[in-house]
């Protein structure tokens, strides 16, 4: 065993052992590079128990105390971190959960995207060199796995966990978005690489978790870019009282995601608020003493198996985050969103524009605005029915399948 790298031990999701590859079969290491964000290593999970299925083998490099609660038993995990930006991570994300608008994307890439840049490439250029992967997959927030693939010539794709940066959400901000692109630049010229891209869209192969009931039209994309559907498949996320739900009444889910702040405790005592007189049950994923004095019909928890539970559920009030959204659609399930920060504004759009839920303000948003978004989207069949055509959309992508398939080209 390797120094450098380590296998964690924790609940498998690959199920049995993958069989040998057929002998024709060629097989072939792929390495993911992720940041120590859920919603960016959940996606690679599932396309990494598609390819270890075919018999290739698999690695991530990044933050291993990020990583490992999120991989499966075994999982061959590369450390890249530097004991300094670790230590201010926790601080930067605080800041960064009081930010909006465009200081909130000043500061992820100045305090954030870039800065965990250099501090990963010395770990992500060694885990090249030791694991010797034929692929290098890179999140788009991720800058050194592009940076390093391409000083080793080695071909490499980029995961894109949300749809917003398809839309080109900073268009009609020109300047910033000139600003990012000169971040991106910036970052290649100081490994002396002057033959600039830019490094969230690679020229090998790009794996776009949605598809164009989302996000519109795909046609005018270059063949390399793949919009193969959500890659479901996140860790079960702890027990359930599934017996707390009666099957008679329909049942709603009430999530912010892992990163919300403050700012979450108002919504969650809101949304309480608004179904109080819905004759509903509702699922809060929420921080214990999130809502005070929970009534009967509201259930409050740190974690759920979420993709199980929305099989039991008929809509999901959510803050926007492209994981969450994804999930609920492939269950054919409409939405409330209420969009806190970064893409999330762009997501709840798409949503909304895909005829499949409603938005409402965040920071703004009163109970009887809520009681009312939440009883239209569980009682006007529309937008049941707009969910269920982004679900079959989804399904017809391939999703983790179909973007094992164009990894196994791109090897």
């Amino acid at each position: 065993m390797s120094r450098r790298s380590r296998r964690v031990q924790v609940p498998s999701l690959f199920g049995e052992p993958a069989k040998p590859a057929e002998p024709e079969v060629k097989t072939s290491r792929f390495l993911f590079a992720v940041p120590p964000l859920t919603g960016h290593v959940n996606p690679t999970v599932a396309v990494a128990a598609e390819l270890t299925r075919r018999g290739h083998e698999v690695a991530w490099v990044g933050h291993p105390g990020s990583l490992e609660p999120l991989l499966p038993s075994g999982a061959r995990v590369f450390p890249a971190e530097d004991e300094a930006f670790t230590a201010k991570l926790e601080a930067a994300r605080r800041d960064w959960m009081e930010l909006r608008g465009p200081a909130a994307l000043k500061f992820l890439w100045e305090e954030f995207i870039v800065p965990l840049g250099h501090a990963m490439m010395p770990g992500v250029e060694a885990a090249i060199d030791e694991f010797e992967p034929d692929v290098v997959i890179s999140d788009q927030q991720v800058l050194a796995a592009p940076v390093a693939a391409r000083l080793r010539g080695l071909p490499w794709a980029t995961s894109a966990t949300t749809s917003a940066e398809f839309t080109r959400p900073l268009a009609g901000m020109p300047k910033v978005e000139e600003w990012v692109r000169e971040q991106i630049a910036d970052f290649q010229l100081d490994y002396d690489l002057e033959d600039l891209l830019d490094l969230r869209f690679s020229d090998h192969l790009v794996l776009a978790f949605s598809t164009d009931a989302m996000i519109g039209d795909t046609s005018f994309f270059p063949d390399h870019f793949a919009f193969v559907g959500p890659a479901l498949g996140r860790p079960p996320g702890g027990d359930f009282p599934w017996e707390w739900l009666d099957g008679e009444r329909p049942a709603v889910l009430v999530s912010l995601g892992t990163i919300n702040g403050p700012a979450g405790e108002r919504f969650f005592q809101v949304a309480a608020d608004a179904v109080r007189d819905l004759d509903v049950q509702a699922v809060f994923v929420a921080p214990e003493g999130a809502v005070t004095e929970p009534l009967p019909n509201v259930l409050v928890r740190d974690h759920v198996p979420q993709l199980a539970l929305l099989e039991r559920l008929s809509a999901v009030v959510s803050h926007g985050g492209h994981n969450t959204v994804c999930e609920t659609l492939a269950s054919g399930l409409p939405l409330v969103v209420a969009p806190i920060r970064d893409d999330q504004p762009v997501i709840a759009k798409q949503v909304a524009e895909a005829g499949a839920g409603l938005t409402v303000r965040f920071t703004r948003v009163q109970a009887e605005e809520l009681r009312k978004a939440i009883s239209s989207v569980l009682t006007e069949g529309a937008y049941r029915e707009a969910a269920q055509r982004v679900r079959d959309s989804f399904a017809a992508a391939g999703g983790a399948a179909q973007a094992a398939e164009r990894l196994e080209k791109l090897a």
